[in-house]
């Protein structure tokens, strides 16, 4: 039986916006995605004493994001297990559930990439998937902060033919990590917050889909002035264990 390729993108996604779904979508084209699954975290453990919006909003309005595309779907994995936040924790759980079936990646963004040792098991977390790195052209990554034996692992996709590496990659590889710099939009979530309280004249649906923005205005979110949260386009479990 073949493998499926089954995509974990964890994040608070607060909110989630047009970014985190055009790293979904082009990863899918990249790496030959057969599904995405968005794991919205309770709380990350780095976020622990910050605003975040209730976890029934910010799953509702993911819902509303991937809803016309097959491929995205969502898991309430963390959602269900509020004490155990980590990634170490929730790469295990899934392992055992999919990794039958398929073969598991972990996209991160660039800056967790370059605080991944302050994660929780750091070095386990990079063995119990593959590990999809997305970064901007230009971004410094960092490679000298991990072990020589992670280092064997990267793989350098960063400027290459974007139509060939669907066909090319081997996957059976086992938990390489790929660097790509596949995905250009990045979109800022404290704008987020300003164009929905009517800061800056802002048109919503810039950032979110529509449905998002209904959800926004409709539920006054972010109307709260004061700017507790951040979550860029790349980034997902971010430092301080991951």
């Amino acid at each position: 039986m073949k493998l499926q390729r089954i995509a974990l993108y964890g994040g608070t996604f607060d909110p989630v916006h047009r970014g985190h779904i055009e790293v979904a979508a082009r990863l899918c084209e990249l790496f030959g995605l057969d599904e995405v699954l968005f794991i919205p975290a309770y709380l990350a453990p780095h976020k622990r004493g910050t605003a975040v919006t209730p976890a029934l909003d910010r799953y509702a309005m993911l819902a509303l994001a991937t809803q016309y595309d097959a491929r995205f779907r969502i898991s309430t994995v963390e959602l269900n297990a509020p004490e155990r936040p980590y990634t170490v924790d929730t790469l295990a759980r899934l392992g055992a559930q999919l990794g039958h079936r398929a073969h598991l990646f972990f996209i991160m963004g660039a800056d967790s990439w370059n605080d991944i040792t302050s994660w929780r098991e750091w070095e386990q977390v990079l063995t119990l998937a593959a590990h999809i790195v997305v970064t901007r052209p230009g971004y410094e990554l960092k490679l000298e902060h991990v072990t020589p034996a992670v280092r064997e692992r990267v793989v350098d996709l960063r400027g290459a033919d974007r139509s060939l590496l669907a066909r090319s990659l081997d996957y059976r590889e086992g938990t390489k990590i790929y660097l790509t710099d596949a995905v250009m939009m990045d979109v800022s979530a404290t704008a987020i917050r300003r164009a929905a309280r009517g800061e800056t004249g802002t048109d919503l649906t810039l950032f979110v889909s529509p449905p998002v923005a209904d959800y926004i205005k409709k539920y006054r979110l972010y109307e709260d002035s004061h700017e507790t949260r951040f979550f860029n386009a790349g980034t997902n479990s971010t430092p301080d264990g991951g």
